[in-house]
């Protein structure tokens, strides 16, 4: 018994360098590929593991004079502060519920825009469509913001021209705080469900059209097609992407909100990317400010985990 279990392991010790020699020989036979891949892996070394080295002014009350090395440590106050401050929940609710909100609405919309485009069976008309809902994906935000501004003006709006015309009353839309997070949402959709449903109308493109042939011979109608072939033909892609956009929850990027954002507008508008950027970088609290940009951090990691096992268990497709 010990004789055969001392030759499968020395089997197995030649067996291994053998392998590693064929991996070694592909990766010089397809250098040129490989080579291809040191831009993507220096670009992520550098933008965004060597950054990594900062964090830790999130534990310090670091002093640019001193640098980080030299900046005192004073551990978890920068995150007790922000835990205690009042705004504290204010920041959260508004992060999470546009988040939140634009998942259950827009997420939707993609897909469906994606079915749509498949079910079209006019090319001119499913290129034009396309092509309608792909172009303000490339529009800037700062346009995406003026044009906002000259729609819902209060004055010389054309929405709220028509309001008027219907005999009601003006709306300021862009300076109450009720309106913001519909405004925001809404905008958002407009600019990049065309973008989004990309990835859908190319897993769609995948699906053997024969099990459509099939399930016309047996009398199922479009509606029935969609709904048990189509989406059923996705929900792998459905899946990945949830986890992707999951992972990005507390992301929503202080640009947008940034330009529609004013004092009066300020209680819906106010979240943690806004105030990272308003008090890190304007008022040079860099230590707190990276504590706030570290918990935020965490939660997306904590949820991306969460969510990964879970479609996992359920759906037995994850990223990893």
């Amino acid at each position: 018994m010990k004789s055969a279990q001392v030759r499968a392991n020395a089997a197995l010790s030649r067996k291994i360098p053998g392998q590693r020699g064929r991996v070694w020989r592909q990766m010089v036979k397809r250098s040129d590929l490989y080579l291809m891949l040191l831009l993507p892996i220096a670009w992520y070394l550098i933008f965004h593991y060597g950054p990594m080295y900062g964090l830790q002014i999130a534990f310090k009350n670091f002093n640019p004079a001193k640098g980080i090395i030299g900046s005192s440590w004073i551990g978890f106050d920068h995150f007790v502060r922000f835990f205690e401050s009042f705004y504290f929940w204010r920041l959260l609710w508004n992060t999470l519920s546009i988040n939140l909100f634009s998942l259950l609405i827009a997420f939707p919309i993609s897909i469906l825009l994606a079915l749509i485009v498949n079910e079209i069976r006019s090319k001119t008309f499913s290129k034009v469509l396309q092509n309608i809902t792909f172009i303000p994906h490339f529009i800037s935000v700062v346009v995406i913001v003026g044009i906002l501004n000259v729609f819902l003006s209060p004055t010389t709006g054309p929405i709220n021209s028509l309001i008027e015309a219907l005999g009601g009353s003006p709306i300021r839309f862009l300076e109450e705080a009720g309106w913001f997070k519909t405004i925001f949402i809404g905008s958002n959709i407009w600019q990049n469900m065309g973008w989004q449903s990309i990835i859908y109308i190319a897993a769609l493109s995948g699906v053997n059209p024969q099990l459509y042939e099939a399930a016309k011979m047996d009398g199922a109608s479009r509606l029935r097609r969609v709904w048990h072939i189509s989406l059923p033909g996705i929900v792998p892609v459905i899946v990945i992407m949830l986890i992707l956009d999951i992972g990005h929850f507390m992301d929503i990027g202080f640009e947008k909100i940034l330009l529609m954002q004013n004092n009066l507008n300020i209680e819906s508008s106010d979240v943690i990317s806004t105030f990272v950027y308003t008090t890190g970088i304007l008022k040079g609290e860099y230590s707190y400010t990276a504590a706030i940009g570290l918990f935020n951090s965490a939660i997306n990691l904590v949820l991306l985990l969460l969510v990964n096992r879970f479609a996992r268990k359920v759906s037995e497709t994850s990223l990893w």
